[in-house]
């Protein structure tokens, strides 16, 4: 009884550190993403981004791979800050993490500054030992009607 109750405990820890070794890593690659769309450099990003990335802004543009990195080098669109209210990953099947939740933007665009608070869908991509930044989808969230 003593044998299997060891066991199982292995086997629940095994299953544990399985679980959180994906999600530090691809925790950390999206703080990799948020820190190179702040500071755009073209090999980072090309590094981060998958080669299908799909960007779909909470304005209805939608970028590819090469559109994204130019918009960010150009400075047509900078992002300034990113505050997460809410970030939670889910992962459906190897290799695939789901990122969702909600955070405060201060984007700098050619009209000036704006800080919209966007709920968002994000997908992670396991790629040759790495996690790289397939898809994005995001809307605005509007506050609560004064009380």
């Amino acid at each position: 009884m003593k044998t299997l109750l060891t066991s199982l405990l292995c086997l629940i820890s095994i299953i544990s550190f399985a679980e959180e070794a994906p999600l530090a890593a691809v925790q950390a690659a999206d703080d990799a993403r948020v820190a190179a769309m702040k500071a755009p450099d073209r090999e980072k990003l090309g590094a981060i981004f998958a080669d299908e990335l799909r960007y779909a802004h909470s304005s209805g543009v939608v970028d590819t791979k090469a559109s994204f990195i130019e918009v960010l080098l150009k400075g047509t669109t900078k992002y300034l800050a990113v505050d997460y209210a809410e970030r939670k990953f889910t992962f459906p099947a190897p290799g695939i993490a789901l990122m969702t939740g909600s955070a405060k933007f201060k984007i700098g665009t050619e009209a000036g500054n704006i800080e919209p608070t966007l709920a968002f869908l994000a997908v992670w991509r396991l790629e040759e030992g790495k996690w790289r930044f397939l898809a994005w989808q995001s809307c605005k969230l509007t506050p609560p009607p004064a009380k």
